[in-house]
């Protein structure tokens, strides 16, 4: 595949129309279809962004044979049906973080991606931002020694709605599935799956995990320190912390940021990554570089890692009961 990919959107919401936005930093793809469960929002949203294509039905999106791509950007509960229908439609699909509502799901997914010989991807996309892929580089040096040490937090404050998605159950309200995905993410890129998790969970009004703080430990001896809250604006800050080095991502560590790489002996070094747009067109750059090299998967998101990530965050809800 060496044209520009033609984008076939599921979903009319804010995700969507940064993604949509976003598009035009980049020469890999374009948006030329948009589905929605109504044609209005269809329609209005397609007017935006002048997307040619509008479909009352995410069926009628993955049919339209002008798609050769679908990206999903419905709520969590909906993402694995919406994808099923692309891949049983024969699209590769991008689909939105977190990728599932549990393992099980993303497990059948992948299967059926395989199955298919089709490409799929979670949609995280600070894997594929500019500091990250310096973090990487330093990582693959050695340039921390041996990790000991990796913190996150992302908290944001919402008006408590009981109507509102991060705190309805039926659209997947959850601080750990929206917000605490991007630690956990963060903490499997540099130490993979944890062997032991402790987690401390405080509900939402609405019964949702509203509070969740985390401990994972590793086979290394390594820990992870993760926290996520939809009551209060945290630092959202990240860092490494290695034998020789350290590295401390400025807030928001998952959006395009800058970081310092500081030395055991205190000598910093400071990383600006400059960048473009909200950061979304480098998730779908390595879609289009993926399906141009003929993969099935990322090797920066891999699909084994993907329900990893599904099986970790399984593991932390159900010691909410615990609580």
């Amino acid at each position: 595949m060496t044209e520009t990919l033609s984008w076939g959107l599921i979903g009319t919401g804010g995700i969507a129309e940064s993604f949509a936005a976003d598009l035009v930093f980049t020469e890999s793809g374009r948006p030329v279809a948009v589905g929605s469960r109504r044609t209005d929002s269809a329609n209005r949203f397609a007017d935006r962004f002048n997307i040619p294509n509008r479909h009352a039905s995410y069926e009628a999106l993955v049919a339209d044979p002008d798609v050769d791509v679908v990206y999903v950007a419905t709520p969590h509960p909906m993402h694995h049906a919406n994808t099923l229908l692309a891949l049983r439609a024969g699209k590769p699909a991008l689909v939105e973080k977190a990728f599932t509502m549990n393992a099980a799901e993303a497990e059948e997914l992948v299967a059926t991606a395989r199955a298919e010989g089709l490409f799929l991807m979670e949609a995280m996309w600070t894997r594929f931002l500019p500091h990250i892929a310096e973090i990487r580089r330093l990582l693959a040096e050695g340039a921390l020694g041996e990790i000991v040490t990796v913190t996150a937090d992302h908290g944001q404050w919402f008006a408590e709605d009981a109507d509102f998605r991060l705190f309805a159950p039926e659209l997947g309200g959850s601080a750990l599935l929206d917000l605490g995905v991007y630690p956990v993410s963060f903490a499997s890129m540099v130490l993979g799956k944890p062997d032991r998790i402790v987690a401390h969970i405080d509900p939402a009004f609405t019964g949702v995990d509203g509070q969740t703080s985390m401990l994972f430990g590793y086979g290394s001896g390594a820990h992870a320190v993760l926290t996520c809250t939809l009551s209060a604006k945290s630092p959202t800050r990240g860092a490494i912390v290695g034998m020789d080095a350290r590295i401390e991502i400025d807030g928001d560590f998952y959006a395009p940021t800058s970081f310092d790489l500081i030395s055991r002996t205190g000598e910093l070094t400071r990383f600006e990554t400059p960048h473009e747009g909200h950061g979304l067109w480098h998730e779908a750059e390595e879609v289009g570089r993926c399906l141009r090299e003929g993969l099935l998967e990322s090797p920066l998101m891999p699909l084994d890692e993907t329900v990893e990530i599904m099986q970790t965050m399984d593991a932390v809800l159900a010691q909410a009961g615990a609580n």
